[in-house]
């Protein structure tokens, strides 16, 4: 009985009061990160820059207010704060620690998280942080009773009531300061991606909306003329692997000039570097769809790219067969309805664990899958790489170059200098699957064969307080978008398409994107298309002709038949 009387006698709160207490909370526990970005971006000092963000801490107030004065009512106020307390924490906690801004593409790569990528993120400093700033507020929200309103219509005046209120407090407040702050965050748009709960909320709302009228049905055709020209008499099938790297960025590639030696394996191969390539995206739900497009960076429409075929569909009209063999979260549409392999769910195998495996597990199986294999193929190696905030589990001892290394996926207990470490062995142990991938493709008898590795995109250390990966695509650092890309041909596609390799390297400081793979695999392959952009084919630059090269008649088809590559590729992986 004493319980029940402590538990009746619980403090009443009348929902006005609790919708300007909790938007207080917000704006003063969750939303660091917006004030720390407003005070680096404004020009003003003193008194000039307090009075400018003490009014954008009203409107950010006043938005929370009309936020939940439309969502809270009686019945509904409570749950939706139980909901919104935590979800905003957490929010917090990624965009205090890792400088992440929630758009759409940033809550579109949260919907799309796998429980191997969610349990990295669920770190002790995580947890910390949600039992301090959620934990109280929800116990609060949980013991005190919502006063219930003598009438509906006493309760809808008091909340038109509010709302005036607060707009009238923040029109009032942001015309004091209009220029400055209009200045202010009209400069900086993206802002507006820190003001938690709004940016999840809105972010979310919009992804949702966007997939909602994602037309259903076949994609879109691209180059149904595509073709392929017919091989010289007495000339092998083409091997072409696309290495699709993850989080390497340019700047610790070690190819390209960087301090440390971060790819030894790769220097002893004849490849050639790209020193100033730019990614589509500045994470891989955008540059991964991007890159095999046809319509890419230049004429970016994501729904365009979503409901379009892409470049393994043109290939595959053409008459190469194509597998997409994944260590990742998936191919993002790329090879819809083609083959796919994923290892994402470890198997039972030595480079496996129960939580992941090694990128060099791609590899296992495939030189004898396309052994004596007549046609022409394109392997696509989606890797884990560089994936974070967990670098130190992408490599194994044998790559623990340097020391000491961050050993937790909670960066905040390493320092800078020990997370450069981590990631820079992760790049390690990509150099060496790379090199391995090399060895296997030189060593193969049956397919003139090349490789083209390129990252998705790059990766914030700490530069300027930002980590990790995702931020919107007009503010994003060059470390989030330049990317390392490399090219090996062996010899015999080298005399067979009469590629120079000594101007490939020529032209290898030159400014390339994620635009120019779509078209240079085509003309690596040989498929002949409307559609391909000679300007962006980085081989068809370094062509040159071959007058001892013997070509078909007319009459003459590529040649064709079945063998173990065809029956792999056949059998469809879901």
């Amino acid at each position: 009985m004493k319980s029940a009387s402590w538990w009746r006698n619980r403090p009443e709160v009348g929902q006005t009061w609790l919708i300007i207490a909790v938007s207080l909370y917000f704006t003063v526990v969750f939303n660091n990160a917006f004030v720390r970005f407003i005070l680096g971006a404004s020009n003003h000092e003193g008194t000039a820059q307090a009075l400018v963000m003490s009014t954008a801490l009203v409107f950010i107030t006043g938005l929370h207010v009309l936020l939940l004065s439309l969502l809270g009512w009686r019945w509904t106020l409570k749950p939706i704060l139980l909901v919104m307390i935590p979800a905003s924490a957490a929010a917090a906690y990624y965009s205090d620690n890792y400088g992440i801004f929630f758009d759409a593409s940033m809550v579109r790569n949260v919907f799309r998280t796998d429980t191997a990528e969610a349990g990295e993120l669920m770190t002790w400093g995580f947890a910390g942080a949600m039992l301090l700033k959620s934990a109280p507020p929800l116990l609060v929200v949980v013991w005190i009773r919502i006063r219930k309103e003598s009438s509906i219509l006493r309760l809808l005046v008091k909340r038109v009531l509010l709302v005036v209120a607060t707009l009238v407090i923040t029109s009032g407040a942001v015309m004091s300061q209009f220029d400055d702050l209009s200045s202010l965050m009209r400069n900086n748009k993206s802002a507006r991606y820190l003001i938690t709960p709004e940016n999840y909320i809105v972010s979310s709302i919009r992804v949702l909306q966007q997939d909602r009228r994602a037309p259903r049905g076949p994609l879109s055709k691209v180059a149904e003329d595509a073709r392929l020209d017919p091989h010289p008499i007495g000339s092998k099938p083409h091997l072409l692997v696309i290495v699709v790297g993850e989080t390497v960025r340019a700047q610790n590639w070690g190819l390209s000039g960087y301090a440390r030696q971060t790819t030894p394996m790769l220097a002893r191969r004849d490849v050639v570097n790209y020193v100033d390539v730019t990614a589509c995206g500045s994470n891989t739900e955008v540059s991964v769809p991007c890159m095999f497009s046809v319509y890419g960076r230049r004429s970016y429409d994501r729904d365009k790219i979503k409901r379009s075929e892409s470049l393994l569909h043109v290939l595959e009209r053409a008459g190469v067969k194509t597998l997409w063999r994944d260590n990742q979260s998936g191919c993002k549409g790329v090879c819809a309805d083609l083959a796919f392999e994923s290892y994402r769910e470890p198997p039972d195998h030595p480079l496996c664990t129960n939580q992941a495996c090694r990128d060099e597990v791609m590899l296992s199986g495939l030189h004898g899958a396309i052994d004596d294999n007549p046609g022409d193929v394109v392997v696509v190696l989606h890797q884990l790489g560089n994936h974070g905030p967990a670098y130190f589990k992408r490599y194994g001892e044998e790559f623990r170059t340097f020391t000491p290394d961050c050993r937790s996926a909670d960066l905040g207990k390493c320092t800078r200098e020990e997370i450069v470490n981590a990631y820079d062995n992760a790049i390690v142990a990509t150099d060496d699957f790379l090199a391995k991938a090399i060895d296997m493709l030189a060593a193969d008898t049956s397919h003139d064969t090349a490789m083209i590795y390129v990252s998705d995109h790059g990766e914030s250390l700490g530069e300027g307080n930002l980590y990790l990966h995702g931020l919107p695509y007009a503010i994003a650092p060059a470390t989030q978008v330049k990317v390392p890309m490399v090219v090996w041909l062996s010899e015999g596609i080298q005399r067979e398409r009469g590629i120079d390799p000594s101007c490939l390297r020529a032209q290898a400081g030159s400014s390339i994107s994620h635009d120019n793979l779509f078209h240079s695999v085509l003309g690596l392959m040989e498929v002949q298309t409307e559609v391909r952009d000679e300007g962006l084919n980085l081989f068809g630059r370094c062509e040159k002709p071959n007058a001892e090269t013997e070509t078909p008649t007319s009459g003459q088809s590529k040649r064709s038949g079945t063998s173990k590559i065809a029956e792999v590729l056949g059998d469809e992986h879901g």
